[in-house]
């Protein structure tokens, strides 16, 4: 096959499109930063600087970080591992208290280029000083910015809602090409209904960190806990009638699930909770890595797969993760569970993530979709490129196009 001028083709031992089966020896032509052709054999008429031979390895959609909490980064190692959850959140508070915008806004620029270093070209960024967008500006990731509001006395909703809208009348909901920013919620036990009901009347919240402890199922079920002193520490007698519910249908009950949801976590669901997100169209992200260091369950990805429920990968934050490398967290969803298949592994980190943020041009190897490529390299051809990439031994790099 010959190629117009200005195309260059990209070629590998494998490469996945993750819209159809993996591609042995396959090329990808590109042009003006979009992918042009993909194409099951190398091209051997393609010559000279027209041809990348990217050699043995892994060409693929660029990973898509769906859950991330950013201006956290210069809390990495600072906070030990936990042996309950919630003085774990006690001492992440404190922490951040004490830190000064200097450290994390330079935190904030390694963690940025951690991500560029290994495979990540999108990333769903929680935020809730939306301090670090111009950082997010002059990357080259493509960024969703969940505005993080966060308020249990509901007497406080309408004032937290009001600054919020002006802080996104200063800024912008599109700031910058690459960066959009979304209202979101911290959850269920943390932002009061009225605050979920103003957020409902917004269009959101558009992400939820949801079923993510123990303390929080307790508390919703009525039960004392660590984390109603948490509140009553920090927020004081806030009145509340618990629903007695599990926390995905406490807040399915008040609306809160619809399809552009990305709900973190959702560790401890049932049958029950799995149907409702499912039906309700919700965008779970897993964080094994985090959820491993935290000491909360793991979500059973199994399970929720099988009932339908849309999935994808985060890292979470450096204040509970080592890295902000994807395939370490699809390398450890594999330790988790080493029957489920690796390539739905795969595709919650690039495809299954370009979904859940909305970025339809991302995730996937077809015609029209952008160019943002990524390669494992190996020592020799992977006899399955899909187990290749979740076996801990692939280190993702994003391929320069132009």
């Amino acid at each position: 096959m010959r190629y117009d001028p200005g195309v260059k083709v990209f070629t590998a031992s494998w490469v996945l499109t993750m819209t159809g089966p993996a591609l042995r020896d396959g090329r990808v032509g590109v042009a003006d930063g979009r992918v042009v052709s993909v194409e099951p054999d190398r091209d051997t008429s393609a010559r000279g600087e027209a041809l990348v031979d990217l050699g043995p390895g892994v060409l693929f959609p660029g990973l898509v970080n769906a859950h991330c909490h950013l201006e956290l980064s210069s809390l990495q190692g600072r906070l030990p591992l936990p042996s309950a959850f919630v003085p774990w959140v006690a001492a992440l508070v404190a922490a951040r208290g004490a830190e000064t915008a200097e450290r994390s806004r330079e935190a904030t620029v390694r963690a940025i280029a951690s991500m560029e270093a290994t495979g990540t070209v999108a990333v769903g960024d929680v935020s809730n000083s939306l301090a670090h967008l111009d950082l997010l500006e002059s990357s080259s990731l493509e960024s969703v910015v969940f505005y993080e509001l966060i308020g249990w006395d509901a007497a406080h909703a309408q004032e937290i809602l009001g600054r919020a809208d002006e802080r996104l009348r200063a800024v912008g909901r599109r700031p910058a090409p690459n960066v959009e920013i979304r209202l979101a919620a911290h959850a269920p036990h943390s932002v009061s209904p009225a605050l979920f009901a103003g957020l409902r009347e917004r269009g959101g919240p558009a992400a939820l960190h949801l079923a993510e402890s123990e303390a929080e199922s307790r508390f919703l079920a009525g039960e004392d806990g660590d984390w109603s002193a948490f509140l009553a520490e920090r927020v004081g007698n806030v009145p509340f009638v618990a629903p007695r519910t599990s926390p995905v249908r406490y807040v399915s009950e008040m609306g809160v699930l619809h399809p552009r949801l990305v709900a973190a976590h959702c560790a401890r669901v049932d049958a029950a909770d799995r149907g409702l997100l499912a039906r309700a169209g919700v965008h779970v992200a897993v964080c094994p890595r985090s959820n491993r260091n935290l000491g909360v369950a793991v979500p059973p990805v199994p399970d929720m797969l099988a009932a339908g429920v849309r999935l994808c990968l985060g890292t979470d934050s450096l204040a509970s993760a080592p890295t902000l490398d994807l395939l370490a967290d699809a390398a450890a969803l594999r330790r988790e569970f080493p029957a489920l298949d690796a390539s739905a592994i795969v595709e919650m980190a690039t495809a299954g993530g370009a979904r859940a943020l909305g970025l339809d041009d991302l995730g996937a190897l077809a015609p029209g979709k952008r160019a943002a490529l990524a390669f494992a390299a190996a020592g020799a051809p992977p006899d399955d490129p899909f187990e290749f990439l979740v076996s801990g031994e692939a280190h993702a790099v994003r391929v320069a196009t132009t």
